[in-house]
């Protein structure tokens, strides 16, 4: 059951991702959280996480079928502070390309495009992208960009654990927070958009700077629910 002495956050379980990971990162930050796999727990919820590893199509399917799709677009429509993770950032958009064009959630426009180009040698990249790389704020950004979002504890050097093999493009470039390169090719690795923040790499496998990330997100989900946080 939920703590009704701290925020609650519903980690949306629709098979597929590391969501005990995640609910251990809430746990250690003092965030009240369920795995959600209904929309009504969605909706009730201060915070909704949505995590993710594998293929977009199928993910799509079980989130439409199950009417979490909904869910998720309403809860972020209605202002609920969201973080998203990995494949949870490419659900967002509005388009993937794996396998075959489909529709993702339509939260934020944008596409999904699969890694390619040449790593420093000139020979075709290797992917999955696997390991530690630099998140960086994108070029020409605004001073003090990540200020008042969870990428604000990490300084603009920072290194953190990545495992996918599409990234996202969105449609509006205010929305990117963070860049990252891997070879020759720049993508976009975070984002925010509203109450939205997401990002390509996972904080809860990036040590005690990715914990910092869950840090600053139970403090907006506290500050928005007027809930203090229990630790």
């Amino acid at each position: 059951m939920p703590d009704p002495r701290s925020p609650h956050v519903a980690i949306v379980d629709y098979g597929m991702g590391n969501l005990y990971s995640v609910q251990r990162a809430c746990d250690h930050v003092g965030l009240s959280s369920e795995l959600a796999t209904s929309p009504e727990r969605v909706l009730a919820a201060d915070g909704v996480i949505l995590p993710g590893v594998g293929a977009m199509p199928q993910a799509m399917d079980v989130l439409d079928r199950t009417g979490l799709s909904d869910a998720i677009r309403a809860a972020a429509a209605g202002g609920t502070p969201t973080f998203a993770v990995c494949l949870g950032l490419q659900l967002l958009m509005r388009e993937g390309s794996e396998f075959s064009p489909h529709a993702g959630l339509g939260i934020i426009d944008g596409i999904v495009a699969r890694l390619s180009g040449a790593d420093d040698v000139g020979s075709p990249l290797r992917v999955p992208h696997i390991g530690w790389n630099r998140v960086e704020p994108p070029a020409g950004a605004a001073p003090r960009l990540w200020d008042d979002t969870p990428l604000a504890p990490l300084g603009v050097d920072a290194y953190m654990y990545f495992v996918h093999s599409y990234y996202v493009v969105p449609a509006d470039p205010g929305v990117v927070l963070a860049t990252t390169r891997y070879g020759n090719t720049e993508f976009c690795s975070a984002v925010r958009q509203g109450a939205i923040f997401a990002c390509q790499f996972h904080p809860e496998r990036s040590g005690p700077l990715g914990l910092s990330m869950y840090e600053s997100f139970a403090a907006a989900v506290s500050a928005a629910a007027s809930i203090p946080l229990s630790r």
